[in-house]
C-alpha cells in the first residue's frame, strides 16, 4: 500500500478526556469543539495554513482566546487532528484509507496554494493521482473510504470519478494485471508458485477483478465501474459475470434452495459479519442489478436467470423486473435445466405448488424467437443427425424435452387445473418432438393424480400426444394402462400393428435378397443356411406379436360393439378410425389411412 510520509516533529499534542491540549511551549489561545472533542492550539500556525480559520478569527483581537466550531468538518476530530499535526510540521502517514478524507478537510478549510507552499491540498492531490490512482489495491481502498458524508463533497472535487476510471482502465486491461498490483482479495483461479526460491502469484482468466469490487465497494459506485468497464469495450459475458458475482455475494436470499418459500415471511436476512439486510434493500439491489444485465443475448447463464427470478418472487420485486427476467429466459430457455425451471409460486392466493403461469409466459417469449421456417424438416431425427448444432430446431426439440418432463413434475399436483396443463403442453409444435413418450409420460401421472376426470376430458389431454411417435416400450405400456381412454389404447394397438406388419414386410424383402445372394454366391456354405434359418426365426417371432395384437384388437373392438347401439356402429367406429372414403386424424395426433380399411373389416369379421 503506497503512503507519503509529511512532518519532522515529534507529537506535540495530549489527549485529557475529550481535550486535546498542545505542549509546545506557548500557552493555547485558540479553542476548536469538533464533535466531542476539544482542542487547544495556536493561531499562527493554523491561520497560517487555512483561509477559513484566517476569515473566521481575522476580526478577533491577538490577545483574547477564540472559540470555534468545526462540526461539519470531513472526517470528524480524527481528520481534524492530522491536519493540526500537518500545520505543527508533526510527522503524519498518508495513505489510501485516509487521503480522501484529509483531500476532502483540506478543501473545507481552503489550505490551498496561497496559504503556504506545499500545502495540502496540493499534496493530497499528488498522492492521489500519482500513488492512488496507478495502484488497483490503492484505488479500490479509497473508494472504500467515501462513506455517505464523504461521497458528495468527494464526488465534487472528482476523487470518486477518478478512482473508477483508474479501476476500470485496469480491469479492461486484465492480461496486464501485474502492472497494478494483485487484487486484494485474490480470486478462486490464483495459484502459487516457486521460482528460484522465490514465492510469486498468477492468476488465470480475465476475472481477476471480480472478487475486490464485489467484496468492497458498494452498489453505486460498483454500477458506476461496471458501466465505464462497458463503454471501454469490455465483451459483454465478461461484464455479465461480474454482475452475476456481485449478486451472488451481495443477495443473501439468492442462494435459497427452490425449496425456501417460508424466507418470504421473514423481515430480513442475516449474513456473513451479522451485517443485516432488510428485504426491502435486497430487493431494490435486486431490481437494479437486473437493469445492468446487458441485453446482449446468452450472456448470463439461464441458471443464474431463474435464481434471479425465484428471489425476485420471494422478494415481490415489480413486475417490471419479472417480467424483464422471464424474457431473458425465454430467449435461452433451451440451456434450461429442469429443477431450476421447478419455480415456487410465491404467490398470496398460489393454488399449485409451482408457478405455472411464468414458465408459461417464459415459453411464449422462446417460442416468438423460434424461426418457423425450421419446422419445414418433418424428420427431427434426420435432421439432428446432419449435425447441425446451430439451427433452431435442435434448440426447439430441446425444449420440447424440457417441457415434457416440467409437465411430468408437475402433473401430480392435484390442483392443477386441466386446462393449464393442456395450455402448457399445447404451446409446443408436435412436429418437433422425435418420440413422444415424454408427453405421454406425463399425461400418464396427470390422469393418475386426477382420478375425476371424464372420459372425454382424457381424450381431450391425449390430443397432445401422437400415438404414432410412440416407442416399443411406450405402445406396450400404454396397450395395458387402465387409466388411458379407450380409444386411445384402440388407437396404440392399431398402429403398434401396422408397424409390426410393416417391419415383418421389410424383414421379408431382407431375407429374400439375402438367401438369393446367398444361393448365387455357394448355396452350400453352412453359415448362409444359419442366416436363413434366424431370419425365419425373427419372422416367425414378429408374426407371433402380430397375431396377438390381432387377438387384442378384436378382443377390445367387440367390448366396444357391446357399448353402442347397433343404429349407432358407423358413426361410432368413424370417429375412431376414419370413414373409407376419407381420410382423418386421430385423437392422437396419428392419420389412419390403408389401415382402417383392414380394421373395418376386422370390425365386420366379428360381428359376423
Amino acid at each position: 500500500m503506497a503512503c507519503m510520509k509529511l512532518g519532522s516533529k515529534s507529537e506535540v499534542f495530549h489527549l485529557s478526556g475529550h481535550t486535546w491540549v498542545c505542549s509546545a511551549g506557548l500557552k493555547p489561545d485558540v479553542v476548536i469543539q469538533v464533535q466531542d472533542q476539544t482542542f487547544h492550539l495556536h493561531k499562527f500556525p493554523l491561520l497560517s495554513r487555512s483561509g477559513y480559520l484566517e476569515a473566521l478569527f481575522s476580526k478577533a483581537s491577538e490577545t483574547a482566546s477564540h472559540h470555534a466550531q468545526l462540526h461539519d468538518i470531513p472526517g470528524g476530530p480524527d481528520t481534524f487532528l492530522h491536519v493540526a499535526n500537518f500545520c505543527y510540521g508533526v510527522k503524519i502517514e498518508v495513505t489510501a484509507e485516509n487521503v480522501v478524507t484529509l483531500r476532502c478537510a483540506a478543501e473545507y478549510l481552503q489550505m490551498s496554494e496561497n496559504y503556504g507552499n506545499a500545502n495540502l491540498i496540493y499534496l493530497t492531490e499528488s498522492f492521489l493521482n500519482d500513488d492512488v490512482c496507478t495502484n488497483w489495491e490503492d484505488s479500490i481502498r479509497a473508494l472504500e473510504s467515501c462513506e455517505k458524508k464523504l461521497l458528495p463533497i468527494a464526488e465534487e472535487l472528482g476523487i470518486v470519478s477518478r478512482c473508477i476510471s483508474s479501476l476500470a482502465v485496469k480491469a479492461s486491461y486484465a492480461e496486464d494485471k501485474s502492472l497494478f498490483n494483485w487484487p486484494i482479495s485474490a480470486p478462486e483461479t490464483t495459484t502459487t508458485t516457486l521460482w528460484n526460491g522465490i514465492q510469486t502469484k498468477s492468476t488465470s482468466g480475465s476475472n481477476w477483478w471480480f472478487n475486490d469490487v464485489s467484496s468492497f465497494l458498494d452498489f453505486p459506485i460498483y454500477k458506476r465501474f461496471i458501466q465505464t468497464v462497458a463503454s471501454r469495450g469490455v465483451k459483454a459475458d465478461l461484464v455479465a459475470a461480474s454482475v452475476t458475482h456481485y449478486a451472488k455475494r451481495n443477495l443473501p436470499l439468492l442462494g435459497c434452495s427452490r425449496h425456501c418459500g417460508s424466507s418470504s415471511s421473514e423481515e430480513g436476512t442475516n449474513y456473513g459479519d451479522d451485517i443485516y439486510y432488510s428485504h426491502d434493500d435486497q430487493r431494490s439491489l435486486l431490481e437494479e442489478i437486473v437493469e445492468l444485465l446487458p441485453s446482449e443475448k446468452r450472456v448470463a447463464s439461464t441458471r443464474f436467470l431463474l435464481r434471479l427470478l425465484r428471489t425476485s418472487m420471494v422478494l415481490h420485486a415489480s413486475a417490471v423486473t419479472q417480467d424483464s427476467l422471464e424474457r431473458k429466459i425465454g430467449v435461452q430457455l433451451d440451456e434450461a435445466g429442469l429443477e431450476d425451471l421447478l419455480i415456487p409460486n410465491m404467490g398470496y392466493s398460489a393454488e399449485t405448488l409451482y408457478d405455472i403461469d411464468s414458465v408459461q409466459r417464459i415459453l411464449d417469449h422462446f417460442m416468438l424467437t423460434f424461426d418457423s421456417s425450421s419446422r419445414c424438416y418433418n424428420n427431427v431425427e434426420e435432421k439432428q443427425l446432419m449435425g447441425d448444432s446451430d439451427h433452431p430446431l435442435r434448440a426447439m426439440t430441446k425444449v420440447a424435452s424440457l417441457i415434457d418432463g416440467y409437465l411430468a413434475e408437475v402433473g401430480s399436483d392435484e390442483n392443477l387445473k386441466l386446462l393449464k396443463f393442456q395450455a402448457l403442453g399445447a404451446l409446443i409444435p408436435e412436429d418437433v418432438r422425435p418420440m413422444d413418450d415424454g408427453i405421454y409420460r406425463a399425461i400418464d401421472i396427470y390422469i393418475k393424480a386426477h382420478p375425476w376426470l371424464t372420459e372425454y376430458e382424457r381424450e381431450q389431454l391425449c390430443l397432445l400426444m401422437n400415438c404414432q411417435k410412440l416407442s416399443l416400450e411406450a405402445c406396450t405400456h400404454a396397450a395395458q394402462n387402465e387409466r388411458l381412454p379407450v380409444r386411445v389404447i384402440v388407437q396404440v394397438l392399431f398402429f403398434e400393428q401396422m408397424r409390426l406388419r410393416t417391419s415383418i414386410a421389410e424383414l421379408d424383402m431382407d431375407t429374400n435378397s439375402s438367401n438369393e445372394e446367398t444361393t448365387g454366391k455357394n448355396p452350400e456354405l453352412e453359415g448362409g443356411s444359419k442366416t436363413k434359418g434366424n431370419a425365419k426365426m425373427g419372422i416367425k417371432e414378429m408374426k407371433e406379436r402380430v397375431y396377438e395384437l390381432e387377438k387384442e384388437c378384436t378382443s377390445m373392438k367387440q367390448d366396444l360393439y357391446k357399448l353402442v347401439k347397433p343404429k349407432e356402429e358407423r358413426n361410432f367406429f368413424s370417429k375412431i378410425f376414419g370413414s373409407r372414403s376419407k381420410t382423418k386424424t386421430s385423437p392422437c395426433g396419428g392419420k389412419g389411412k390403408g389401415g382402417e380399411e383392414d380394421t373395418l373389416l376386422m370390425i365386420r369379421e366379428t360381428k359376423n
